[in-house]
């Protein structure tokens, strides 16, 4: 399997690409902010380097440290924006299904097993109503993992301050959100859903 298809078929690839589009520069803020180890982030960073789709620039402090401030190329926007696309019609699939066949609730948990893997992503690029995304997890008898139940809070919290959604960010390459539509869920508690 050749490197683009890996890329292509990994959620966490996608979202370290959000990450970059939204600002985070750094391999630990882009840890810290998507809830995984720092090794990890610098595989998939070096992954992407290789791919073209960012450009790492290593900076020596003053006082002989070692920085890496990254950026994502114009075929790294081109790539995450037409993945977010695919996810969006991916979503709007699953609340047709959800709205058109409560009856049809396997054919529902199925479509929304299949496509679990991307739901991080989703939340964390604001493509999920996260509200919707709880209540859809609720009626199918389905619990939150806790990747899912940490970007839904951290979704929350962004929400509830004005927070970006990336969906804009990734277009322009940069900058700042000001629509903010992710809503204000107002310290709703996520923990009834129960952990894995």
């Amino acid at each position: 399997m050749s490197s683009g298809e890996r890329i292509n078929d990994s959620p966490r690839h996608f979202m370290i690409l959000d990450a970059i589009v939204r600002g985070i520069q750094d391999l630990n803020k882009i840890a810290k902010v998507l809830k995984m180890n720092k090794e990890e982030v610098e595989l998939i960073v070096n992954d992407l380097s290789t791919q073209r789709l960012i450009i790492k620039n290593e900076k020596r402090s003053i006082f002989g440290n070692k920085k890496v401030k990254i950026s994502i190329t114009d075929t790294g926007i081109r790539l995450l924006n037409s993945k977010k696309e695919e996810l969006e019609q991916k979503w709007r699939q699953a609340q047709k299904m959800y709205n058109n066949g409560k009856g049809n609730k396997a054919q529902l948990q199925t479509y929304m097993e299949a496509n679990r893997a991307w739901v991080p992503l989703m939340i964390f690029s604001g493509i999920i109503d996260v509200l919707f995304f709880m209540t859809m997890m609720s009626f199918l008898g389905m619990a939150l993992n806790p990747m899912e139940q940490s970007m839904a809070g951290e979704s929350g919290a962004e929400g509830a301050a004005g927070g970006e959604t990336g969906t804009e960010q990734a277009s322009t390459g940069g900058g700042e959100s000001e629509s903010g539509d992710m809503g204000d869920f107002g310290g709703f508690d996520v923990g009834g859903f129960g952990d894995f």
